[in-house]
């Protein structure tokens, strides 16, 4: 697909491809650059990328959840 960067900086991008990735009415995106490419992600792509690779890293390894972090951060307060 085709898109077309303004002198100011927008990009308009098609609005099949908002539609497709739930930008249709607007929203914010991730620009990264690649070094030889440009990739824009949406939030929830960056968010499920993340947490695929914290799946891949942590494993099923006990303790190693957010819940789990602040409920030793809890228990470290009440001990002070």
């Amino acid at each position: 697909m085709k898109a077309r960067v303004m002198p100011d900086g927008r990009v308009s991008l098609p609005a099949d491809l908002r539609k497709r990735h739930g930008l249709a009415r607007g929203g914010e995106v991730i620009v990264e650059d690649m070094g030889d490419a440009i990739v824009l992600r949406t939030l929830d792509q960056v968010v499920a990328r993340a947490q695929a690779l914290s799946r891949r890293l942590v494993g099923d390894t006990a303790g190693a959840t957010v819940a789990d972090f602040l409920a030793d951060r809890a228990r470290e307060a009440e001990a002070e």
